[in-house]
């Protein structure tokens, strides 16, 4: 648990009432746990995935994120009658406020240092299409489907982040298609198209999933964690500056524990034991 932080305490796992957190062995599992609604989200679950993954981090108790959903889907975006049937009744200000926090959760997924595995069964519709995308890695079960379906409820195709993050994983051309149209996008094309990085029969998901978090859990947190934001920031970079960030980062990463282990570990013949620091 790091000391740079607030006074107020941690959200207890259970005290999370609008999906299911559980913490073990360096994985977080976090659960949509709506299935009858197949898991469309509330205004209180955008809220509380988006403080959530800022508190992960500074737990020091998970070094990997999972994200599913329970029952037949993964998530069908925000709840017809329970958002966008009040979204209905608002002024600018409040649904600016919305659509703010909406993409905060977007924006928490991709700033949180932990890999986000997000293991998608059944339909990803919506906010749930976004979940995932935002996601650093996407396992589907083989019936599982995308739908970027924002432009079919008369709003723009691009909605949290979507339009930023859609095209640097499938293309502009793709993108286009896929928020234009909205229409919806089978797991073997997801595959082909690079947004799934891999497809598995259904019965297979939970079992997959939880081998690549043991995997990511297992292994040198802290490489996994700097990878992960290089990625990101050098988005928006040119080379030039691209190489200098590489650099500095490298550097500071050979003085780490870790670094250290693995030149053990080969010397004495055996596998790295990854600390994380």
């Amino acid at each position: 648990m790091t000391r740079f932080r607030a006074s107020a305490p941690f959200t207890a796992d259970d005290e999370w009432r609008h999906f299911d957190l559980a913490v073990a062995d360096g994985v977080a599992t976090i659960t949509l746990n709506r299935p009858d609604k197949l898991n469309a989200l509330t205004f209180e679950a955008y809220a509380d995935l988006r403080d959530l993954l800022a508190e992960l981090p500074l737990r020091g108790d998970a070094r990997v994120v999972v994200l599913r959903g329970e029952g037949r889907g993964f998530c069908s975006g925000g709840d017809v009658e329970e958002i966008i049937a009040e979204l209905l009744k608002m002024e600018v200000v409040e649904l600016l406020a919305f659509t703010r926090m909406t993409g905060a959760t977007t924006k928490a997924i991709r700033e949180c240092p932990l890999p986000v595995i997000a293991a998608v069964n059944g339909v990803a519709a919506g906010a749930g299409s976004v979940l995932a995308l935002a996601s650093d890695l996407r396992l589907l079960g083989r019936s599982a489907s995308f739908a970027f379906l924002f432009t079919r409820v008369g709003l723009a195709g691009a909605d949290m982040g979507s339009a930023y993050l859609l095209p640097r994983i499938v293309g502009l051309g793709r993108a286009t298609e896929l928020l234009l149209l909205g229409d919806r996008l089978e797991a073997e094309r997801a595959e082909r198209i690079g947004l799934a990085n891999w497809v598995v029969e259904d019965g297979e998901l939970e079992e997959r999933a939880t081998a690549l978090a043991r995997r990511l859990a297992d292994g040198p947190a802290l490489a996994y964690g700097l990878t992960k934001s290089l990625i990101a920031k050098e988005q928006d970079m040119d080379l030039a500056a691209a190489i200098e960030l590489e650099a500095v980062t490298q550097a500071l990463l050979m003085k780490s524990d870790d670094h250290a282990e693995f030149y053990r570990a080969w010397s004495e013949g055996r596998k790295p034991d990854w600390k994380g620091s």
